[in-house]
């Protein structure tokens, strides 16, 4: 798969809230996730495929609802891919977050092999 093709198949899966089957199908086994900032309970760095698909799940505990997910169409170049992300959800014990971020993708040989997000 090329940048391109991944971009869109990333863009679909994260319009239906997919995450897990976007990390399954598109990144690679040494994957790396880094985040803007510490968040509590979360590392800035997260290395792994299966340790980002972790960090997916313990995220997804707690939310309590998803009110709205927007992906803008992805921009690629060469090797890179961004999107904007917004995720209107209500988190468990903290209430309503409306998020909007910059995710920003890696690829090599036809997998995504780093994201980081900018807010």
């Amino acid at each position: 798969m090329n940048t391109q093709q991944i971009a869109h198949r990333l863009a679909a899966h994260c319009r239906k809230g997919e995450w897990e089957a976007a990390q399954k199908e598109l990144f690679a086994n040494d994957a790396v996730s880094i985040e803007q900032e510490d968040m509590p309970g979360f590392s800035k760095e997260t290395k792994g495929l299966k340790a980002i698909i972790d960090k997916g799940h313990k995220w997804a505990e707690m939310v309590e609802s998803v009110h709205l997910i927007e992906v803008g169409e992805p921009v690629v170049a060469g090797d890179a891919i961004a999107m904007r992300l917004r995720l209107d959800s209500t988190m468990k014990g903290r209430g309503r977050m409306d998020m909007a971020e910059l995710c920003v993708y890696e690829t090599k040989d036809g997998k995504i092999v780093s994201e980081r997000f900018f807010s």
